[in-house]
């Protein structure tokens, strides 16, 4: 049985009198390399998929497994993508709250609320509720953690194929040792975020 606390913000938003109710979350705030991808998703209330909670609790091969589940049942999934130059433009914050409006705009179904993952709303005339660590207490959430966080993934191996040398398919951008290692002997890649600290210093 599905964790009955996950439902309570959807619950409550739909004691409200909202129907639509999308979550939403982000993936790739932290990595030195690659796009920042959001996904929104709206579930259906009969969504009984079990497992669902924070993608960073759950093991890639079940990552997987779900985001394909989630895909089956959802009732409506958008994604949002911001590339490495835009957020060397505007910065990682407003970068990752416009792949979150990107993906609510990418919905085939219009949401009337939205369950945001974090402290902050995002621009777009809607009800909206921002959770702190909402991936782990929104099921809406988590769902949309574990497709933007594959969605990423799946792009950081596609970028391993045009760059070999830098490993995204094995550490996806983020700062590890071995990717670390490879900016300094290679220097950085169109993919790279200049301005971030372990990147900006080989510029």
């Amino acid at each position: 049985m599905m964790q009955p606390d996950l439902w309570r913000f959807e619950h409550l938003a739909g004691a409200n009198g909202f129907s639509a109710i999308a979550g939403i979350d982000e993936a790739g705030r932290g990595p030195l390399a690659g796009p920042v991808v959001s996904a929104a998703v709206i579930l259906p209330e009969n969504f009984s998929v079990e497992g669902v909670f924070d993608s960073k609790q759950v093991s890639p091969k079940k990552r997987d497994v779900l985001f394909h589940e989630i895909y089956q049942h959802a009732v409506s999934i958008g994604t949002g993508i911001v590339d490495a130059a835009e957020i060397d433009r505007i910065n990682i914050h407003q970068a990752s709250l416009l792949s979150m409006m990107f993906s609510v705009q990418s919905l085939d179904s219009r949401p009337d609320f939205l369950l945001i993952d974090g402290l902050h709303r995002i621009s777009l005339e809607l009800e909206q509720q921002p959770i702190t660590k909402g991936d782990s207490k929104s099921i809406s959430i988590a769902a949309a953690s574990i497709i933007a966080k594959v969605t990423r993934d799946r792009l950081m191996e596609q970028y391993h194929h045009e760059f070999p040398h830098f490993g995204f398919n094995k550490h996806k951008g983020y700062p590890t040792r071995a990717h670390k290692a490879a900016i300094a002997a290679f220097g950085y890649c169109r993919i790279h975020r200049k301005t971030f600290k372990g990147v900006k210093e080989f510029i």
